[in-house]
């Protein structure tokens, strides 16, 4: 017999705290997956912990520094959800097919969009601060 736990996520009756527990857990280590497998997940994680302060310098309300800061959480959630689509397909398989490479690249083009809305948001809070 395995003393191999079963995986929680697939007990029948798992509500309320514990289910809340048992999915901040989980999220945890996505997130950590994620930091440890994909360059990108660092490389935006560290701007966004730069940013704070930068933000809280900035921003001239809380609604301000809720913007600025949103946009940085923004680029850190599309990269979790393509890495999460990336991994679904690399799990399906890694042969050539044109669909799955349709949909690594909106997953990539999702991070885009999410990074030029970061860099113009940043952009006109810099450019009010120092003109």
């Amino acid at each position: 017999m395995s003393s191999k736990k079963p995986d929680p996520r697939h007990y029948p009756k798992n509500g309320g705290w514990n289910r809340m527990y048992t999915a901040t857990v989980f999220s945890l280590k996505g997130m950590a997956y994620c930091f440890k497998h994909e360059a990108g997940m660092r490389e935006y994680t560290v701007i966004f912990l730069f940013s704070v302060p930068c933000a809280i310098h900035l921003g001239e309300s809380p609604v301000e520094r809720i913007l600025m800061l949103g946009a940085g959480l923004l680029v850190i959630l599309m990269e979790l959800l393509n890495s999460a689509v990336e991994a679904t397909l690399d799990r399906i398989g890694t042969e050539h097919h044109d669909l799955a490479g349709a949909a690594k690249d909106m997953g990539s083009a999702a991070v885009f969009v999410a990074v030029l809305f970061f860099v113009y948001v940043w952009a006109e809070f810099i450019y009010r601060s120092f003109s």
